[in-house]
């Protein structure tokens, strides 16, 4: 039994200490009904797991046609329909229907909450662990007591609580009017809808931005193609005007009928390309070519053609009188 002072424990821990999911879960009870900690998540699961396993053992002994379990099965809906967990009427699939939400929906902090008593669950929770909240003449401190379907209409304000008055900062406005939390659910739905619908609208709109991206890849080929014809241009202009200054340099005594081409040509290849190197290489290939070239041909041309023979008559006396000497 154990010691009075000490009860026992009314719930169960789960099974496995981490699972994401199962937390998550837990964590939107709290703030959604305002709770202290998971230990009161906990007390309404083990809660209704007890409604559930005893549903599941009564549907499997009324097959067999004892009395006992009918009257058993009849007495828990019954329980359930005046704590408000069920309707009147129902039947045991229905027990096993419910969910941990429909526990908390029926405890006196969400109640007064929804009463309009308090401006949000947490001061809800407030007010009755300090004692301004009663049902009828009783004045009830546990936030986590789950009220029954008469004593639903009896919450109020105790009759010595200063929250009586209306003008008291502490009360709810008389516009306040509650959230409920069934449309907490009907939103987050709605937004889940939508979420689903903006993916849809976003790949239906796809295909027609494919072909202003075609447009922009075909673009820069073309201007590449009209930047590189002009760069082109100027290197022939270039070009042209190197072997002019060579085709110089060969011709030593340039014709007058040559000379007045050169003028017309220059200006006009000038005009589309202004050349900053060709000017400068201009004045050097003449300056090596006419000084040594020219005087190596006139040396070479005049001594070989005409003192040839006449050296040839001179070099051999030459020879005879040296012999002559070296005899003697």
């Amino acid at each position: 039994m154990g010691k009075p002072k000490f009860s026992r424990k009314k719930y169960v821990t789960p099974s496995h200490p981490w699972q994401e999911d199962r937390i998550k879960e837990e964590n939107e009870f709290i703030k959604k009904y305002g709770l202290k900690n998971k230990r009161e998540v906990w007390k309404a699961e083990t809660r209704l797991r007890k409604y559930r396993g005893q549903a599941r053992e009564l549907l499997a002994k009324i097959d067999t046609g004892d009395a006992q379990s009918k009257k058993e099965s009849d007495q828990l809906l019954m329980y359930l329909s005046t704590m408000n967990i069920l309707p009147p009427k129902s039947t045991l699939d229905d027990v096993l229907a419910l969910n941990t939400e429909s526990i908390l929906s029926r405890r006196l902090q969400t109640l007064t909450y929804l009463k309009g008593l308090a401006n949000t669950p947490y001061q809800s929770r407030q007010l009755i662990s300090h004692g301004h909240i009663a049902i009828g003449d009783r004045r009830v401190t546990v936030p986590g007591y789950l009220v029954t379907k008469d004593e639903e209409g009896e919450i109020g304000y105790t009759s010595d609580s200063p929250l009586n008055d209306t003008m008291h900062p502490a009360r709810p406005k008389a516009d306040f009017k509650s959230i409920p939390f069934k449309r907490e659910e009907t939103q987050r739905e709605s937004s889940e809808e939508t979420k689903e619908e903006k993916p849809k609208k976003e790949k239906s709109k796809e295909p027609p931005m494919e072909k202003p991206e075609k447009e922009s890849t075909e673009t820069p080929v073309e201007e590449t193609k009209e930047k590189e014809a002009p760069i082109e241009k100027p290197d022939e202009a270039q070009t042209e005007d190197k072997q002019e200054p060579t085709e110089k340099v060969k011709q030593e005594q340039p014709s007058v009928e040559k000379t007045p081409k050169s003028t017309v040509e220059k200006p006009q290849k000038e005009e589309p390309a202004e050349p900053t190197k060709a000017p400068i290489k201009e004045p050097e290939i003449p300056s090596k070519t006419p000084k040594v070239e020219q005087p190596k041909e006139e040396l070479s041309t005049k001594p070989e053609k005409k003192p040839t023979e006449e050296s040839k008559k001179e070099e051999k006396p030459k020879k005879e009188k040296d012999e002559d000497k070296g005899g003697k």
